[in-house]
């Protein structure tokens, strides 16, 4: 997956020992309201939200957060008692008990991944475009198209998130990798090359965000 982040008080290994086996790189912040908008500009798949030492002070930051942002799909770790006393569901995605094995956790974070349409299967749609992420082949309806390999990674990476903003900084962690030192404006080179073989019929697929970024189409677009 992609980067997660951790919304609790204690280190991961005392909210849920399995994500140290499952997750090695979860980004931790503390439980409160004032640490969403850093979270969020790390821009996570996911988010678990400890809510089993201070299930109260759990649900406010669950409030604000769904509040800021609804879209980010959020993973409860709660205790077995008090699952009843919030109405964690109408926030939640998906919980976990602090017990839970690393198999259970694989499993609760592909179901949040399949919901959010970015599911473990070989082929991402994106309107007329399918990406075969096992042979790297892209068609635009029916059309082969002869993408490199990061023009894929690209294209891949925004039809993952439907309508979703990442800004240049991101995209050149996500699909170039944190070691890569070339600037911004590779990004900008790669999107305008990728519109250039989407073709005038398909190159509104990819949106320009002015000051931000870039998103793919949204599904009703």
């Amino acid at each position: 997956m992609r980067l997660l982040v951790l919304l609790s008080d204690r280190s991961p290994h005392q909210v849920l020992p399995a994500l140290a086996e499952v997750l090695p790189d979860i980004k931790h912040e503390p439980l409160s309201v004032a640490s969403i908008a850093h979270a969020l500009q790390l821009e996570p798949e996911a988010m678990f939200i400890d809510a089993a030492e201070h299930p109260s002070q759990a649900f406010t930051v669950l409030q604000a957060l769904h509040e800021r942002d609804p879209r980010v799909p959020v993973l409860l770790v709660v205790e077995r008692d008090t699952i009843e006393r919030y109405p964690w569901h109408e926030l939640a995605d998906e919980f976990l008990y602090p017990g839970a094995p690393a198999p259970e956790v694989r499993v609760r974070l592909t179901m949040v991944r399949r919901r959010a349409g970015s599911g473990d299967g070989t082929l991402t749609r994106l309107g007329p475009l399918a990406l075969d992420t096992e042979t790297y082949r892209v068609t635009a309806s029916g059309r082969a198209l002869d993408l490199t390999f990061k023009e894929f990674e690209l294209l891949r990476f925004l039809a993952s998130s439907p309508g979703r903003v990442y800004t240049r900084p991101a995209l050149l962690r996500e699909v170039w990798g944190y070691d890569f030192y070339g600037g911004t404006r590779t990004v900008d080179v790669h999107v305008r090359r990728l519109r250039a073989k989407l073709g005038p019929e398909h190159e509104h697929l990819i949106e320009t965000v002015r000051g931000v970024g870039y998103r793919s189409a949204a599904p009703e677009a």
